[in-house]
């Protein structure tokens, strides 16, 4: 593709670009968007996520995911969650979750505010997602927005604080103890 060329790419252009990029990016409105770095700290809630709920739905049909795997929240664009659960069908080749049920994100100081707002809008509109998960890895705060009913369009959110607390996935019947969340990061008064 020429530097000249300022048409959105396809997904299928973002895909076949992606694959041989050192760095991990979003498609956002039909360009490609470097993401950012993380910090010990969000990686370690990153990778306590991924451990609890890949534990949680061995031998289930639904899966975790990493950020690795998109979401195509509008048309052309995708988003990449810190990780998430895809309940859809498996294709050990392909980029894309195929049903998204859960997703979480865990807020860095560089896109705290997009991840808080501006993702969460887009995650809602993805018509397979179920809950929302805002992690926020300097202190136990959790915001938990969850979607009513099976077809339902009302959004609900949870603030959940301390290590006792616990984030409830009705969708997939899972209970994640912020402890468990949290392990092994410590907290500034």
């Amino acid at each position: 593709m020429s530097l000249l060329e300022t048409r959105p790419w396809t997904l299928d252009e973002f895909f076949a670009w992606q694959v041989e990029q050192e760095e991990q990016y979003e498609l956002v409105g039909g360009f490609p968007l470097l993401q950012s770095r993380s910090l010990m700290g969000h990686n370690l809630a990153v990778a306590n996520i991924i451990g609890e709920i890949g534990q949680r739905l061995r031998g289930e049909p639904c899966r975790v995911f990493t950020a690795d795997i998109g979401i195509e929240t509008l048309p052309g664009q995708i988003r990449r969650p810190d990780a998430g659960i895809d309940c859809g069908s498996f294709d050990p080749d392909g980029y894309l979750a195929a049903e998204p049920v859960v997703v979480f994100e865990v807020l860095s100081p560089s896109t705290r505010d997009f991840d808080r707002l501006r993702k969460v809008d887009e995650y809602k509109r993805v018509s397979t997602m179920r809950h929302i998960v805002v992690v926020e890895p300097t202190r136990p705060q959790v915001l938990v927005w969850s979607r009513g009913g099976e077809e339902g369009s009302d959004w609900t959110p949870e603030e959940i604080l301390g290590v006792d607390g616990v984030i409830h996935l009705d969708a997939v019947s899972i209970d994640l103890p912020l402890a468990e969340l949290y392990d092994r990061l410590t907290f500034q008064p």
